[in-house]
């Protein structure tokens, strides 16, 4: 099926309007017409312009106009020809030449193509529905200003009931009311974009958008069972960790965040507690010395809370939890403990050997009561001064002693347990040894005078006389 371009002085081409071809049909035909034309055979068409003799071809004697391949109004929208008729004879333009416009016809040939393969999104869990995640768009290289081939209407193809896309404008929303991260993370929904309104026959194209529900805190943090029991030695140092407890959170990042603290117990003035900010556990330390024999077992009570509230989900109840630590002191074989930490004792310096100074008494803490032994470091009476009892602690003399000497004697005294030698308690004895009467006066130099002759009695010296001058 052809359509006429009628050639002619008084109406030329461009008087006229531009000619639509239809992409879609390759062959067909345009036919030019001059009035001048009697159907003789003594006119001829010329064709000059975009694509003549390439892509429009034409018949010189019935002026039928053909293209030689399909045309695509996506590359090239319109051609700009020119055409006349001329006499064969004499080659003279029986006509004015003529311009014309072919313009592509535009038929639904592109599907709609979107910007990305495949988007990547996110939306809090537990969002009303509604909630936008995320807008998707698609493009068609259609004609948007002729009929519906570039109209594009989208649509979800792999998702539902958990979100919904809109029509229009590709804003992707929930679907579906309290979509739970702890349940379900992770969604893949494929959205599709239809041109020519959505109407049958159009052409589509697809993309998937992954979804993930991102955390809020609507989880508190639970203990998972009522009850602890933790063990440590009793010669656990201050600050040393006895054991960890731990509430678990269903949620992640700051929102299972948890402070711990002691809320209770007989142990609160013993034990302490802080949160360790990689695992999110409890860890339970000594806060004062631990005896074993003075109390065995503590009990503490255990509050673990989050520390990042989210104000939505408080009526859900209260974001902490509570658990009781029973913590059992062990015993351990400590060594022998003077009952003073140190001593002072008296001696008079001509005691004879063998008198009793004083004693010193040790025991074993242990609920053992160990029988301990007794004896003096060496190293701290090298001389061997003194001696004592090895069960009952007596210290007695052991060599002579002398005050104008050695007014103090500093030593050492260990106590041993019997049933381990190598639990070992010392403590420092100072002895004191008191003066007594055994010097006599002595002058602290040497006098030397000289008395007359014929002094008298009760005179102590004559300057005057003559055997004192020359003395003097």
């Amino acid at each position: 099926m052809g359509s006429d371009i009628r050639l002619g002085r008084e109406k030329p081409w461009s008087d006229i309007g531009p000619q639509r071809v239809k992409s879609s049909k390759p062959n067909q035909e345009l036919k030019l017409h001059s009035d001048q034309d009697r159907g003789d055979g003594s006119v001829k068409y010329v064709l000059s312009g975009d694509g003549a003799g390439s892509l429009f071809l034409i018949d010189e004697n019935s002026g039928d106009i053909h293209a030689t391949k399909r045309l695509d109004r996506e590359e090239k929208a319109y051609y700009t020809l020119r055409a006349q008729a001329v006499n064969k004879r004499t080659g003279r333009p029986v006509e004015p030449e003529s311009q014309f416009i072919i313009k592509i016809h535009d038929i639904n040939d592109n599907e709609p193509k979107f910007t990305k393969d495949m988007y990547i999104a996110s939306v809090p869990e537990m969002s009303d529905v509604g909630t936008p995640v995320i807008q998707v768009t698609a493009t068609d290289d259609d004609d948007a200003t002729y009929g519906n081939s570039a109209r594009v209407v989208y649509s979800i193809l792999q998702g539902q009931p958990y979100f919904s896309v809109e029509p229009d404008t590709g804003i992707i929303r929930t679907a579906l009311a309290n979509m739970n991260r702890e349940n379900k993370e992770k969604y893949q929904v494929v959205i599709q974009a239809k041109d020519m309104a959505g109407q049958m026959g159009g052409l589509s194209g697809t993309a998937t958008v992954n979804i993930s529900l991102s955390d809020v805190n609507d989880n508190p943090p639970r203990f998972p069972q009522g009850t602890y029991q933790l063990s440590t030695p009793e010669s656990t140092e201050v600050g040393s960790p006895v054991g960890r407890i731990k509430a678990n959170d269903a949620d992640i990042g700051e929102n299972a965040e948890v402070k711990y603290s002691i809320i209770g117990g007989d142990g609160v003035d013993m034990f302490d507690i802080m949160t360790d900010k990689d695992t999110q556990e409890g860890v339970i330390s000594v806060k004062r010395p631990l005896d074993y024999e003075r109390k065995k077992i503590y009990t503490i009570k255990v509050q673990a809370e989050n520390t990042h509230l989210d104000p939505r989900f408080l009526l859900l109840g209260p974001f902490k939890d509570t658990a009781t630590v029973k913590i059992t002191v062990e015993d351990v074989d400590e060594p022998p403990v003077f009952e003073r930490a140190s001593y002072i004792m008296e001696v008079k310096e001509d005691a004879s050997i063998g008198t009793m100074i004083g004693a010193v008494i040790a025991a074993d803490p242990d609920a053992t009561k160990s029988p301990v032994r007794y004896s003096i470091d060496r190293l701290t009476d090298l001389d061997r001064m003194f001696n004592i009892h090895s069960g009952n602690g007596s210290i007695i003399t052991f060599k002579h002693l002398d005050r104008e000497s050695f007014p103090w004697h500093n030593i050492t005294v260990t106590a041993t347990e019997i049933s381990n030698p190598k639990q070992v308690g010392r403590v420092p004895v100072h002895i004191r040894i008191l003066d007594i009467n055994d010097n006599a006066p002595e002058f602290a130099t040497f006098y030397e005078t000289f008395v007359c002759e014929n002094a008298k009695a009760g005179q102590v010296r004559l300057h005057n006389c003559k055997p004192c001058r020359n003395t003097e």
